[in-house]
């Protein structure tokens, strides 16, 4: 097949035969240490597409392709690659390669490259980097981890607050190599370095030479200190719609500038956090091995043992209840999955809503009511089908009403316990996507149990 081919699946390809058929392509070059046609698949693709095909090959694929090609591998292909395939891709490179990809990278992707890497590897990186630029990461790397610190990038366009459009532009052609290959704004600075306002290159294109730059500044103008979690910086760009915003030190004098890729990427690797973690999967990728992958996930399995261990617990209670009446055992766990589900639904709810920091004190006790309410009415809907099939099964009006009284009580408390569980968490400080699902199903599984058996010990015996 060839790469034009390739390139252009048909219009109702869903993108993933297009993968594959990539993936085949550079593995038989590989097999057939066939430079020239690995060359023709990677020419075209965008350094992400490239990253995305290293992650799809083995380790040993990856060695194999690199030994014969490197030259392809880039400042962008590094960026985009996925930690431990990075870490991997870094020590094949040959070093003169490795030396070039990083000197294209502005200084943010070499901080965010250098972050997941182990000393030696970050080491060696620095190692290739000019003393300035070498200086200027180390500098980075002194502010806390996920913090704007890290995520700005040193190279800044700042200019005098006094100065015009006309100074401003003629300053700026004349600065051929040393400006960001990407900018949104001009900063202005007082004489101390204290950012004082954004001019957007439109508004500065489109004004005369003669007019001051203070005159045409933005109205939606913030700095970000350089100790702030990376978390809230992307909150603030997508709340208040940034472009950009200087980052400044203690003393308020500006240091970098972040951008609004660079918040985008939090944004959508904080979600993708949240999402892993809510499953209890931690922060893992197809790529990892079998090693790493068991460590992440054993805790969690574990927690869920502990949490089944319990709900066996109180089903031990009712032994006897359950030995003159088998119909039970048939029936408790509809119960507790309900429950279980509503409670993720609930829960999956309130984590967004904190990240997002829609869920506050302010509306805390309206959101509360409002899912004990939905818990409500989905147990009696619940209920009534539940009731009826009680009846039809087994024949017992008795075993329909208690069946149905406890999914009332499951449902309302797994949307209470959807909302408070993580609510608690956050105020403890503790991640509410890490643990409130462990929290949750506990709290619905026991109060469904114990809900359903002791009605029935109640009621029919």
């Amino acid at each position: 097949m060839a790469v034009d081919e390739v390139q252009k699946p048909d219009a109702q390809d869903d993108g993933y035969a297009l993968d594959a058929s990539l993936h085949d392509s550079v593995v038989e070059a590989i097999e057939a240490r066939d430079t020239d046609r690995i060359a023709e698949v990677f020419a075209p693709l965008h350094p992400a597409d490239i990253a995305d095909l290293l992650e799809q090959l083995s380790h040993g694929e990856r060695g194999a392709l690199l030994l014969v090609w490197s030259e392809g591998i880039d400042g962008e292909v590094l960026s985009e690659l996925e930690d431990g395939v990075r870490e991997d891709v870094i020590d094949l490179l040959p070093a003169p390669v490795l030396a070039e990809a990083v000197r294209d990278l502005e200084s943010d992707d070499v901080v965010d490259l250098l972050e997941s890497l182990e000393d030696d590897q970050r080491a060696s990186i620095l190692g290739i980097l000019d003393a300035a630029d070498r200086a200027a990461v180390q500098d980075a790397l002194t502010y806390p981890e996920d913090s704007a610190g890290r995520l700005m990038q040193r190279e800044v366009v700042r200019v005098p607050e006094f100065w015009s459009v006309g100074e401003t532009i003629d300053y700026l052609r004349a600065q051929t190599t040393e400006l960001p290959d990407q900018f949104y704004h001009v900063i202005l600075v007082d004489p101390r370095m204290k950012p004082m306002g954004n001019v957007s290159l439109g508004r500065l294109l489109s004004a005369q030479r003669h007019v001051a730059l203070k005159d045409i500044v933005e109205d939606a103008f913030m700095t970000i200190p350089a100790d702030q979690p990376e978390a809230e910086v992307a909150y603030a760009f997508n709340q208040y719609h940034l472009i950009s915003a200087p980052v400044v030190n203690g003393d308020g004098r500006l240091v970098g500038v972040i951008t609004i890729d660079d918040a985008m990427i939090v944004l959508d690797d904080e979600a993708e956090e949240d999402i892993l973690r809510l499953a209890g999967v931690g922060e893992g990728s197809l790529s990892d091995r079998v090693f790493e992958t068991t460590k992440q996930r054993l805790p969690w399995l574990f927690v869920n043992l502990i949490t089944a261990i319990l709900a066996s617990m109180v089903i031990a209670q009712f032994e006897d209840t359950i030995a003159q009446f088998v119909a039970l055992a048939v029936l408790m766990p509809i119960v507790a999955s309900m429950g279980g589900n509503a409670g993720t639904q609930s829960l999956t709810v309130a984590v967004r809503a904190i990240a997002t920091k829609d869920l506050t004190g302010s509306n805390l006790t309206r959101v509360v009511l409002r899912e004990a309410g939905v818990g409500l009415v989905n147990g009696l809907i619940f209920a009534v089908v539940m009731g009826v099939v009680g009846v039809a099964w087994f024949g017992s009006p008795a075993l329909g009403m208690v069946i149905a009284a406890a999914m009332v009580i499951n449902l309302v408390i797994a949307g209470l316990a959807g909302i408070l569980v993580p609510v608690a968490l956050d105020r403890l400080s503790i991640d509410p996507a890490l643990a409130s699902g462990a929290f949750v199903t506990t709290v619905t599984d026991v109060v469904g149990f114990f809900a359903f058996l002791a009605l029935a010990a109640a009621v029919l015996l």
